[in-house]
């Protein structure tokens, strides 16, 4: 039995692996178009790799897909992050967890990861193809004919297609030939970009707990916000990205945000603080004393922007500049026009429609013996390791589902 998986990425080579693993007797082709392979692994979380996030539990961890979700929610208690870690424990690479959940291997280089995926590879006898590219997918009666441009033509009986996200409709025509439907593509995980950001004198400067809303929507994101020099980013706008990726691509990236610095309190408990504040501190000029914690550069532009005076003294704080604060600490207006790529961890939000795909095989429905996994489904998720497990996962699903001989038509 001949097993093609066309994609040299995380998926492509979990999924090529699990089906070697299952049947040593099955011979295992894995397809590259480029001349790099698992170029997505080497390069994320900074060259660490974010292989998984520390959450053990699979509702829970399925609730960190704005697409995929309730799909995931099965596949995640087949091959979920206990499994992740337990797996690559079995191939000599540790993984630690990081304070916010994100887990990495313990030499803190990609390459662990890389390797790992490679030896196991080459030890279990998958044939591995760079430069070598898919142009057309034919189904025949038997599996499937792989039409490689100029390279001859390669027959499979079983085949897993993960060729990841196209940030273009197009090049999703060789799946829709096949009769798939293809939820159109869009950008996920991008920041904020805020043309003549009064605030951009400030990049570099991180806050750990903000909370950004986006006006006239239902969303909004808490967590680290960092300010850049063309804008906003950190995870907490990443992650808004990611649940707004549709509806700011509707609105052309145009829309306005709303910061909340201080998201522990409420407009009534801030009045009642600073109220105290000013009752006990009455001689402290405003703006040269930062509070609740924000770095001292980031309130004195909070002041400006609430046209505080330079050296008005608590006791002397006028009531219009401390409405004007209130407004700038809880709900800083923030006109976002277009977007920028976060570093090389581009995400799409898109794919092979989840309602063609048997999610505990990862077979697609309309045709037996065609796979997907990875993120040429229609699936994505937020910054935090959970895209590389959506890939674990649904690569493993389908490898493991591929292994078994397929039965000879009479």
């Amino acid at each position: 039995m001949r097993v093609i998986i066309v994609g040299g990425g995380a998926a492509g080579f979990f999924g090529a692996i699990a089906c070697a693993e299952a049947n040593p007797k099955a011979e295992v082709i894995l397809l590259e178009k480029t001349s790099k392979l698992l170029a997505k692994v080497l390069v994320s979380g900074g060259g660490r790799c974010n292989v998984t996030h520390n959450c053990l539990v699979p509702t829970v961890f399925s609730q960190h897909y704005p697409r995929g979700a309730k799909q995931l929610k099965e596949a995640l208690k087949l091959f979920g992050a206990v499994e992740t870690i337990a797996w690559f424990n079995s191939k000599g690479v540790a993984l630690k967890a990081e304070a916010d959940g994100r887990m990495f291997p313990v030499t803190d280089n990609s390459e662990t990861i890389a390797d790992c995926l490679l030896q196991e590879a080459k030890r279990l006898g998958v044939q591995i193809r760079s430069s070598t590219g898919v142009e057309r997918i034919e189904r025949t009666q038997d599996g499937f004919l792989l039409h490689l441009g100029n390279k001859p033509s390669l027959k499979a009986d079983k085949l897993l297609v993960c060729t990841g996200g196209n940030p273009k409709s197009a090049g999703y025509n060789w799946l829709r030939e096949l009769g798939h439907t293809i939820q159109e593509p869009v950008p996920s995980l991008f920041t904020f970009n805020v043309p003549g950001s009064p605030f951009k004198e400030l990049m570099g400067i991180a806050v750990p707990d903000a909370k950004v809303r986006i006006a006239g929507q239902k969303l909004e994101y808490k967590g680290p916000l960092l300010i850049t020099h063309w804008g906003y980013s950190g995870p907490a706008i990443l992650k808004l990205s990611a649940w707004g990726a549709r509806i700011f691509h509707e609105q052309q990236y145009t829309f306005t945000a709303l910061i909340n610095w201080i998201p522990a309190f409420t407009e009534e408990s801030l009045r009642e603080h600073l109220k105290s504040y000013r009752q006990t501190h009455p001689k402290k000029v405003v703006s040269s004393n930062a509070m609740f914690g924000l770095p001292q550069r980031l309130w004195k532009a909070l002041t400006n922007a609430a046209e505080v005076p330079a050296d008005v003294q608590w006791g002397e704080m006028p009531a219009k500049s401390t409405n004007k604060l209130v407004e700038a600490l809880l709900r800083m207006q923030v006109d976002v026009k277009g977007k920028t790529t976060f570093k090389e961890e581009f995400v799409t939000c898109g794919g092979v429609s989840l309602s063609e795909v048997n999610m505990r095989t990862m077979e697609s429905r309309l045709h037996a013996g065609l796979y997907f996994a990875g993120e040429v489904l229609d699936i994505d998720g937020i910054t935090g390791g959970f895209n590389f497990q959506a890939a674990w996962t649904t690569g493993y699903l389908a490898g493991r589902a591929m292994a078994p001989e397929p039965e000879k038509i009479t």
